[in-house]
């Protein structure tokens, strides 16, 4: 019996601790284990669903689209109903003649429509229209720019990724170094300095991580702020296809056919000069015609009293003077037409900057990446011959650390190539207006 309840109790105490470490296991490794994988196309998909930004540009569309409904309103007559009810304190008569009834009530129909003989309200319609289109560039203009907003952020979290990876591997190195030290100072081979200098080197490593690992916590709570993520997260990198051959006057011509920024400012130059005609369209008169079915009631009722009538109207009005205010409107029209045309002539130049300035960043990231990698490649291997020749005393600390500085630089800037190569290539897709289209297509 005694036995059994000892087998009882040490079955309950496995369970328990079983139990306990595999909390301990899921609690530690959540982060890790239940984080969601994003490559670039994701963040991509799920930033053009969720961003704020992209959201309240498709409602300035939406809204260009309504300002259609209205222009498209002033176009169609206008039918409306009329009802009347009148209660007068007695009745007036002067004998068989009714001055005043008791009451009286009166209803119909009422048919209006106002055009002016210029056909601004034509115009007007043509300009809600243009309007549209140009919202629609303006929303892909705006989907295309945070894009590449997002495509920065996350080139951000993987250089901050490999800097964290870089200063835990220049700590394991330096622990090595400083383990090394220790080990020689005990057989007298060095003195006491090598190993205060190893343990300095380290401390600051050992700083510098913790920057690498705040800085990568950083970047990603931006990213996952710019696309709208909540949840923990991992990214997977997807190497980009790299351009087979650029040319600058070609790109140069691409960004003037596809960027939606130019399109949109051409387009409103085309608005500008409409309106400076809807401006000059109040110089002409309005005709206004109106229909009118009319009933009446009254109590007590005229020998000639009129119980219904059907009636139109054609009413010309032309204001002569209102005080110079057609004047400052047409002239008011032409200023923004002038402004219109400037700032399209200012963008153009400014695109072409930005694609020359895409176009040598990509050539720059590009000619220095080769050289980069061999550097680093002789860096490690400098590092490795100067660790074990320190090992055997044919090398001091300084230069155990020098090497070691030289392969830290030169992995950071082979790391910082490597994405600021792949971010160039996308930076030449958004100078050309051709981002957009090509993820879209991938997806």
């Amino acid at each position: 019996m005694t036995g059994r309840r000892n087998y009882n109790r040490l079955f309950k105490l496995i369970t328990c601790t079983l139990v306990a470490f595999i909390f301990y296991i899921v609690a530690s490794g959540t982060e890790n284990t239940f984080a969601q994988e994003y490559s670039l196309d994701d963040l991509y998909r799920i930033a053009l669903e969720r961003a704020e930004v992209i959201k309240i540009s498709e409602e300035g569309v939406y809204i260009a689209e309504r300002g259609k409904d209205k222009a498209l309103s002033v176009l169609l007559p206008k039918l409306s109903t009329f009802w009347d009810y009148t209660r007068y304190s007695e009745a007036k008569t002067t004998g068989t003649w009714v001055i005043q009834p008791d009451y009286s009530t009166s209803w119909g129909l009422r048919l209006d429509q106002s055009m002016s003989l210029s056909g601004k309200e034509l115009k007007a319609f043509k300009i809600s229209k243009e309007n549209i289109e140009k919202s629609g560039y303006d929303l892909y203009a705006v989907r295309e720019g945070y894009l590449f907003s997002i495509a920065s952020a996350y080139y951000d979290v993987l250089r901050a990724k490999k800097a964290l990876e870089i200063a835990r591997a220049n700590m394991e190195r330096l622990i090595k170094h400083r383990d090394a030290a220790a080990i020689r100072l005990k057989v007298g081979e060095v003195t006491k300095t090598d190993l205060l200098r190893a343990e300095a080197e380290l401390s600051g490593a050992q700083s510098e991580m913790v920057k690498a690992e705040n800085n990568l916590k950083l970047a990603k709570a931006v990213l996952a702020r710019i696309v709208g993520i909540y949840e923990e997260y991992t990214l997977k990198e997807t190497p980009l296809e790299e351009p087979v051959y650029l040319f600058l006057p070609s790109l140069r011509e691409e960004a003037r056919m596809q960027r939606a920024e130019l399109k949109s400012s051409e387009l409103q130059k085309k608005i500008a000069e409409d309106q400076v005609k809807y401006a000059k369209g109040a110089y002409w008169p309005t005709l206004c015609v109106e229909g009118v079915y009319s009933g009446k009631d009254e109590d007590p009722a005229s020998p000639f009293f009129l119980k219904e009538s059907i009636y139109g109207g054609l009413t010309l009005n032309f204001p002569f003077f209102e005080g110079g205010l057609r004047r400052a409107e047409v002239r008011e029209a032409k200023a923004r037409q002038r402004q219109s045309e400037l700032i399209y002539e200012d963008l153009r130049k400014t695109i072409n900057i930005e694609v020359e300035n895409a176009y040598l960043d990509f050539m720059t990231q590009k000619g220095v990446l080769k050289s980069l990698e061999d550097e680093v490649t002789f860096a490690r291997d400098n590092y490795n011959s100067i660790s074990r020749q320190y090992e055997f005393g044919l090398a001091n600390s300084i230069d155990v650390i020098d090497a070691n500085t030289l392969l830290l630089t030169s992995e950071r800037q082979l790391s910082d190539a490597q994405y600021n190569y792949e971010l160039a290539i996308l930076r030449v897709e958004r100078a050309t207006g051709t981002l957009l289209k090509t993820v879209l297509s991938k997806q």
